[in-house]
């Protein structure tokens, strides 16, 4: 908790108890716990709130952001077969059927709105 250690958390109350002393420590002691649970009800709400608007539990561990290797994501996508769908447009290939030619003096399609 916040790098502090037993031996850290020991000292700090051996150093509230001469400071605040032995008449006001038990008030500030119950101030700290009365704080301490209104911060857990707080999560809690929000908690609540959280999944009561997603409408599912949600698996926390799947969203962890450690566990994303970008090394393997990629090679995960390489190494995937992309199959294109039936009705999808291969580019770069030559059509199947030619433009027919033009007959010798005949003029070319043009688009006078075009330009």
């Amino acid at each position: 908790m916040f790098g502090l250690s037993g031996e850290k958390l020991l000292i700090l109350g051996l150093i509230a108890v001469f400071v605040l002393g032995p008449d006001r420590l038990p008030h500030y002691a119950q101030q700290l716990a009365k704080f301490a649970k209104s911060v857990r009800r707080m999560a809690d709400g929000a908690k609540g709130q959280l999944s009561a608007e997603i409408g599912e539990e949600l698996d926390w561990k799947k969203l962890d952001p450690r566990q994303y290797d970008p090394r393997r994501i990629i090679r995960e996508a390489l190494a995937e077969d992309v199959a294109a769908p039936a009705n999808a447009t291969v580019l770069n290939q030559t059509k199947q059927q030619a433009q027919p030619r033009l007959q010798s003096g005949e003029q070319a399609p043009f688009d006078s709105e075009a330009t």
